[in-house]
């Protein structure tokens, strides 16, 4: 099933806004847990222009250059997307962080911070509900983490993610600044921001993993090619496939090459029809299988 753009341009002006909002904040106050939140929140409006940028170029026609096209842009954009939140999210945070636990200073008023904080959690909830949903449709009746880790589609769990880092980033750097308030404590703000650099860096080795192994090239699900083989073999000029390889040019494109061994006393030209007719009944089954090579092949 295909994605939205939903949730990525909800995402995006959430996280616009609400990286000017605390970055001022952080100048208006001195915290480092809001610098951090702030530069969070910038590293993300970037990803999701990439993100954006890697869905156009995907949809680019195939030309002599790329004659399958240019899906992989996708794979390859959400990838750097990734490693920008593991480099720029995670370790500006923690380096903050340290600063701030080498040179303590008390939050100049915390009041400001509350509300930003309070203004971020609305609107970075919003979006995180938005992905979500997206997410859930696509991922209908599949659990979770089965979901995330068979998805072809990094949009979707990259923003989802994302989202949720941000809310639970928020909710840490408002702990970390009430406490610290409290307690009277200067340190804890820098704790906060350290914690939510370790937050960015355990979400970006999680998406970091996912895009690479899209990026490196992934095959459609075990049950989805068992299907595509009883299609072939059902085939009345058909014995046996021999063997068959298939990769994820794109969410929705996958390449595959069958090579399949025919009955001896079908004519070249029954083989000719049968590969058609086979052609034609695993697209209509199965539409993004854009890509498909069959030929004969002895066992």
């Amino acid at each position: 099933m295909s994605s939205s753009k939903t949730p990525i341009y909800t995402a995006l002006a959430a996280n616009l806004g609400i990286a000017i909002v605390k970055l001022a904040a952080a100048i208006f106050t001195g915290s480092s847990a809001m610098v951090s939140e702030g530069i969070h929140s910038l590293v993300d409006t970037s990803n999701e222009v990439l993100l954006l940028l890697g869905i156009s170029r995907s949809q680019k026609p195939a030309d002599e250059k790329r004659p399958f096209g240019y899906g992989r842009e996708l794979y390859f954009w959400s990838f750097v997307v990734s490693l920008l939140f593991f480099a720029m999210g995670g370790g500006f945070s923690i380096y903050e962080g340290i600063e701030h636990l080498r040179n303590p200073e008390q939050v100049k008023n915390p009041i400001w911070n509350y509300a930003v904080l309070a203004i971020a959690f609305i609107f970075d909830g919003l979006s995180f509900i938005t992905a979500m949903k997206e997410f859930n449709r696509q991922r209908g009746a599949i659990s979770f983490w089965r979901a995330v880790r068979e998805s072809k589609d990094p949009t979707t769990f990259v923003v989802l993610f994302e989202d949720a880092a941000d809310v639970i980033g928020i909710l840490i750097a408002f702990t970390g600044i009430f406490i610290g308030q409290l307690l009277h404590n200067p340190y804890l703000d820098g704790i906060a921001s350290v914690l939510i650099g370790l937050l960015l860096t355990a979400v970006a080795i999680v998406l970091v993993r996912e895009s690479r192994s899209l990026l490196m090239g992934e095959t459609p699900d075990t049950a989805e090619l068992n299907e595509v083989v009883k299609i072939v073999e059902s085939n009345p000029a058909v014995n046996k496939v021999v063997k068959h390889l298939s990769n994820y040019l794109a969410p929705e494109e996958v390449i595959m090459a069958i090579k399949v061994n025919f009955k001896r006393d079908v004519s070249s030209q029954d083989v000719t029809k049968a590969i058609e007719n086979i052609r034609s009944e695993i697209q209509g089954a199965y539409p993004h299988y854009k890509q498909l090579f069959i030929e004969p092949a002895d066992l």
